[in-house]
């Protein structure tokens, strides 16, 4: 199989109406439980997020919350400082396997296409 290659000017675009879908074409769910089935999956990491809990997806990556400490800023338009206060933040880390196959190190398998 081909690398993943993503064109320069504008990055397609996955959507949970498409994962829905994927769902129904190739589970052969009907489009209600696909929809049901995208829509809890998402729902259950949300969640966890906002619990504070991590989500790792073997072979996909780990999702986490940071605590950003208070820190000082400035406001671009008039140079003016300004706190800025600390906060959760969501991050990403892709897992080496999903890294390695959109460098195109790996082809992908089976559990991927």
């Amino acid at each position: 199989m081909d690398p993943v290659i993503l064109p320069s000017i504008e990055t397609p675009t996955l959507t949970k109406a498409d994962l829905a879908e994927l769902l129904f074409e190739r589970l052969g769910l009907n489009k209600r439980e696909s929809k049901d089935m995208v829509e809890a999956y998402f729902d259950i990491i949300h969640d966890t997020l906002v619990k504070g809990g991590d989500v790792k997806l073997s072979g996909f990556g780990n999702f986490n919350i940071r605590r950003k400490a208070p820190r000082p800023g400035r406001n671009p338009r008039t140079g003016e400082s300004i706190p800025i206060k600390a906060r959760n933040v969501v991050t990403f880390h892709a897992s080496h396997k999903l890294k390695a196959i959109v460098q195109g190190d790996t082809p992908l398998g089976e559990d991927f296409e």
